[in-house]
């Protein structure tokens, strides 16, 4: 036995440091209720919780002021506890901190690249801090702990989006309807009466049209285990809440990719000589029912506020254009380390980019220099491809639609939890189909730590 065991340990060192976790008798339930639930609640705050409800109670989560610990999401603490809490429960932490990280290597990077980071932040005195907590650490430690792979925890998961989702689009056309914001934006307490764009649970519009967006494509191309008819009926109730919340480069790019997916599916379905003919009836129905939809919702003004969006951009493509001009006035050492931020604050105000800098590569490289940026880009790059890894093959059209729209605005580059979000839509929408297929638990001794499931 204690040469099977020091085996063991050769063949797979994480093995080594596991302590006393218990593995479960059956596949695909790994693990404690308590994990469980945690996660479950952790994805309900994280898609429920805006920082316009969090400053109702006292919480200036999207301020510039007040207490430092304010501006880390409540989803991230209750994420590090739930971390926490499963380390300890299953033996021995770091045991559990290498086996996860043995089996989300990139994660665990991303993880380690943004910590770095984040101590490079506060030593040179930069904004940024709690960017790196929420934007990159929460979603790679999400990751880590969904490699369990815990079924259970997975279709509770599932629940909690279809239903937040759901009630988001629901308030977003209340809003829209009635032109009160029930939990609107404020950038420390103050909110912006000329902006009337719906802000539902995510809290800013825009957050809401890229969350919004990505779930239209994943109901596209994932969501397998809904019926058709509730597939259809929650993507025409999306794409009427993406009219509320105003984003053209959201609308445009669901209309576009969403439209390009269901052709080439068609075409597909053609070439394989079976056509389903309930479905292509109800297509054909919808197809004849959508221009009066359209037509009428017209008439009443639904899209009047979209239009004028994309009428009046209130500088918005401007400022696209004058981003690259803030780099005439750097020299390269400057760019590769960081310019004074000072200067910068200077420059934005000058050029009337006050809004922000619509583009994380070109916003991180002015706040924290070129060597730090292509760092955490290479860490991000395999950590998208990581999760992509544990998806089916549909989640090329979400992947697409996601890099698309982190490039219409700062996202990444600043303080937001659009990535976690998406990380959660991802695995839950897209994860593959399993035949559990009946065999014996293993025991510790055979070549995998206790508590997680066997290496796919």
């Amino acid at each position: 036995m204690a040469a099977t065991g020091t085996a063991t340990r050769a063949a797979n060192p994480a093995a080594g440091w596991v302590g006393s976790g218990q593995v479960s008798g059956r596949t695909g339930d790994t693990v404690d209720w308590i994990t469980r639930f945690g996660l479950v609640a952790t994805v309900a705050l994280l898609f429920a919780i805006s920082g316009g409800m969090l400053w109702l109670v006292g919480y200036n989560y999207d301020g510039l002021t007040g207490n430092p610990a304010t501006k880390i999401h409540p989803s991230t603490y209750l994420l590090v506890l739930v971390f926490a809490w499963r380390a300890c429960t299953f033996g021995n932490p770091i045991g559990y901190m290498v086996a996860v990280a043995d089996r989300r290597p990139a994660s665990a990077l991303m993880a380690v690249i943004s910590i770095v980071l984040l101590v490079v932040v506060v030593a040179r005195q930069r904004p940024g801090m709690a960017g790196m907590i929420d934007t990159f650490v929460a979603p790679a430690l999400l990751v880590m702990m969904l490699a369990e792979d815990d079924e259970k925890t997975f279709a509770r998961m599932q629940t909690v989006v279809h239903a937040i989702m759901t009630v988001n689009a629901l308030l977003a056309l209340f809003e829209f309807a009635t032109k009160t914001l029930i939990f609107p934006y404020r950038l420390d307490g103050e909110v912006f009466m000329s902006d009337l764009r719906s802000t539902a649970l995510q809290g800013h519009p825009l957050s809401n049209a890229t969350v919004t967006s990505i779930y239209v494509l994943a109901l596209l191309s994932g969501s397998r285990s809904l019926s058709m008819p509730l597939r259809l009926g929650l993507i025409g109730l999306q794409f009427a809440a993406l009219v509320a919340f105003g984003g053209r480069s959201a609308m445009v790019l669901t209309i576009v990719l969403g439209g390009c997916y269901l052709l080439i599916q068609g075409l597909r379905g053609l070439r394989t000589g079976r056509v389903n003919l309930l479905g292509a009836a109800l297509g054909l129905i919808l197809a004849a029912l959508v221009p009066v939809v359209i037509a009428v919702a017209a008439a009443y003004g639904f899209f009047d506020a979209l239009l004028e969006r994309f009428v009046s951009d209130s500088g918005s493509a401007n400022a696209r254009v004058e981003m690259f001009e803030l780099f005439k006035h750097f020299e390269l050492r400057d760019l590769i380390v960081g310019p004074d931020i000072d200067l910068i604050e200077s420059l934005r105000r000058i050029s009337g980019l006050e809004q922000g800098i619509e583009n994380p590569i070109i916003r991180m490289v002015l706040y924290q220099g070129a060597f730090f940026t292509l760092l955490l880009f290479v860490g991000f790059a395999l950590f998208m491809h990581e999760v992509a890894r544990r998806c089916h093959a549909g989640i090329w059209l979400l992947m697409l639609g996601w890099l698309i729209l982190l490039n219409t605005s700062e996202s990444l580059a600043s303080k937001t939890t659009l990535m976690t979000k998406f990380v959660v839509i991802a695995l839950v929408l897209y994860r593959p189909a399993r035949v559990v297929v009946g065999q014996r638990a293993r025991e510790p001794g055979d070549g995998q730590p206790k508590g997680l499931p066997l290496r796919r």
